[in-house]
């Protein structure tokens, strides 16, 4: 007679075979999250900025000038008593402004000029590319600079400059998506069943095509940023005493020496919006993979 031994029998309980979230990850979603809040509250200050900071940017008290970082003035204030952060919120909507302008200028030129190469081929294609490749060999800030000398003074000058600097990096990409675009299966049916060659491009191929080129545009958005502020640093942007943040960091560098936040803190700022944008931008082209 043998004895039957029952076995222990095993009960599923929900979710106990699931893997647990890895570090990496928690750490991914959190820098995520904080680039949004960072991303949301700069967009606050360039909408409303009389919401964030209800003083006026252009006048200041002289006898409180030059004061640290407080309670009372967050970021200190500069040489003239004005409120440093007062001027940095209400200077968000003049640089993000020129920023914005100049991705969208670059985002629409480039996608159609590699759109357009990439669809037609043969010799545009060809004639299209050798222009990209002389504006990626030519470094950003040199470009821009050179246009921003050729077209003048001013944001709006600042932000077509940065534009068209930007441009070659989004023809590329756009090319590229194009080119995979064009040989799938339901773009040769469409070819094959008559549809017209503008048809196809804008029913299959470019709604299949643009959303790597958003993702870099996320990202590009924080190299414009620096752009910007870059050229608005050199004097070429909105003229005094009218706040913009690369003005603002080049107000301050002749007191770098007794009042280190009239440079450090709008420069941090600066960092942490690109930071930000460059975040944003990476974890928009990973949800975008298949």
């Amino acid at each position: 007679m043998v004895d039957v031994v029952d076995k222990p029998r095993r009960i599923a309980l929900p979710g106990l075979g699931r893997p647990a979230p890895s570090l990496r990850a928690l750490r991914r979603n959190a820098a995520v999250i904080l680039s949004a809040a960072v991303a949301l509250l700069v967009l606050g200050w360039a909408l409303a900025p009389s919401l964030f900071a209800s003083g006026d940017p252009l006048t200041g008290v002289p006898a409180e000038k030059f004061q640290p970082p407080s309670a009372q003035h967050w970021f200190g204030t500069d040489n003239l008593g004005r409120d440093l952060y007062t001027r940095m919120v209400h200077g968000a909507g003049l640089s993000l402004t020129a920023t914005l302008s100049a991705v969208a200028l670059a985002v629409v030129a480039g996608a159609l000029l590699g759109l357009l190469a990439g669809a037609v081929g043969g010799v545009v294609d060809a004639a299209a590319m050798r222009v990209v490749d002389v504006l990626l060999s030519i470094p950003a800030l040199l470009l821009s600079l050179a246009l921003v000398t050729a077209l003048g003074f001013g944001t709006r000058n600042v932000a077509i400059a940065v534009g068209v600097s930007l441009i070659a990096n989004f023809a590329r990409v756009m090319r590229s998506e194009v080119l995979r675009v064009r040989r799938a299966v339901y773009v040769e049916a469409a070819h094959a069943s008559g549809v017209r060659w503008y048809a196809v491009l804008a029913r299959h191929v470019l709604p299949n095509s643009y959303q790597p080129v958003l993702a870099l545009a996320a990202v590009e958005f924080g190299m414009a940023v620096l752009a910007v502020s870059a050229l608005s640093f050199l004097g070429y942007g909105a003229k005094p005493p009218t706040p913009e943040w690369g003005s603002l960091i080049s107000e301050g560098r002749n007191y770098l020496a007794t009042a280190w936040w009239l440079t450090a803190l709008p420069g941090l700022v600066i960092i942490a919006v690109v930071l930000a944008a460059q975040r944003l931008g990476r974890a928009a082209g990973r949800t975008d993979r298949p």
